[in-house]
């Protein structure tokens, strides 16, 4: 087996969910007829068939299958594409998981531009905002395959409902083997003092290049990354946005609503300064590559180095 940062975030997650059910009987991988886009058809069918349950393309029913294995003490993993996780089945999450406080952990694949083959129909950009706004829910986006297996095992042992982004495409390292995850805990990636740069899941790599390229024009970036959009680490965003006086969140979202909201109600109740939101600016998706949409929507990484530029020369 190679690094787990050379394969694909799908396959990663597959394998994950299949040790962590050698480790747990209780664990379980429920499908709706993805499991091949997932990865979990064979890596989890085969190694593991009778803790693997293909639901058909019936997500809401997926969702209550889930709640009924979770009411008898399984660990279930509900997967399918982002948009069928979230706006499909939402009353069924609503009412069998975050009202009832079952244990679920739903898994929303192809977050955002990275389901560009499928089109608008298939883009969801308001996932993030709409489990935020989810009493009991617990919402994730790791930003690459190391840190992906940390939430999952953290999921695996926690006891909430859940919502989890997963890019399924190969992603650049930025955390060790054995990193650990602490949902009340954001990441700096990058110590600053001129401008605070937010970002989580599949924006972080960029935002990460964007800091070291800046760095070179004397500009110095706080890089934050929050692997959980809720609960949302207060302090570090605080005490970030005390020393830089500025902040630029970048989103694989609509910016109404998810990361870049949350960043907003923060420092508005806490230390009140200028922020920039970038992601999706409240539209729909369209069939189109990765720089098709990021030059479209002004959220590539050339955006995110002049809104920080922006910001930062502001302050003087």
């Amino acid at each position: 087996m190679g690094s787990y940062h050379e394969m694909e975030m799908r396959v990663v997650y597959a394998q994950t969910l299949s040790e962590l059910i050698e480790r747990n009987s209780n664990v379980f991988c429920l499908e709706a007829d993805l499991g091949k886009a997932d990865a979990s058809i064979p890596v989890v069918s085969k190694s593991h068939p009778r803790n693997f349950i293909n639901c058909g393309v019936q997500e809401a029913n997926m969702i209550g299958v889930g709640a009924g294995l979770a009411k008898e003490g399984k660990i279930p993993f509900c997967a399918t594409f982002t948009a069928f996780a979230t706006r499909r089945c939402y009353d069924q999450i609503t009412i069998s998981v975050a009202y009832a406080n079952n244990n679920v952990k739903i898994v929303g694949t192809s977050p955002g531009i990275t389901q560009g083959p499928n089109g608008g129909t298939h883009m969801c950009f308001q996932d993030l905002a709409i489990m935020r706004a989810m009493p009991n829910m617990h919402v994730y986006s790791p930003a690459d395959a190391n840190e992906l297996r940390a939430v999952m095992f953290y999921m695996a042992q926690s006891r909430q409902p859940t919502y989890m982004q997963l890019v399924r495409l190969k992603m650049p390292k930025l955390f060790e083997d054995g990193c650990l995850f602490d949902p009340n805990q954001a990441v700096r990636l990058h110590d600053g003092r001129d401008v605070t740069l937010v970002a989580t899941g599949f924006m972080t790599s960029f935002a990460l290049d964007v800091a070291r390229q800046l760095e070179k024009e004397k500009i110095t970036v706080d890089l934050l990354h929050y692997p959980s959009v809720k609960p949302f680490d207060v302090k570090t965003l605080v005490d970030s946005a005390q020393k830089t006086g500025a902040a630029v969140v970048v989103e694989n979202q609509n910016i109404v609503g998810g990361l870049g909201s949350a960043v907003c109600e923060v420092l508005g109740e806490h230390h009140p300064v200028r922020v920039k939101r970038l992601g999706i600016p409240d539209q729909f998706g369209e069939v189109a590559d990765q720089d098709y949409l990021f030059n479209k929507h002004g959220f590539g990484p050339e955006h995110i180095a002049q809104a920080c530029r922006e910001l930062a020369r502001s302050k003087s």
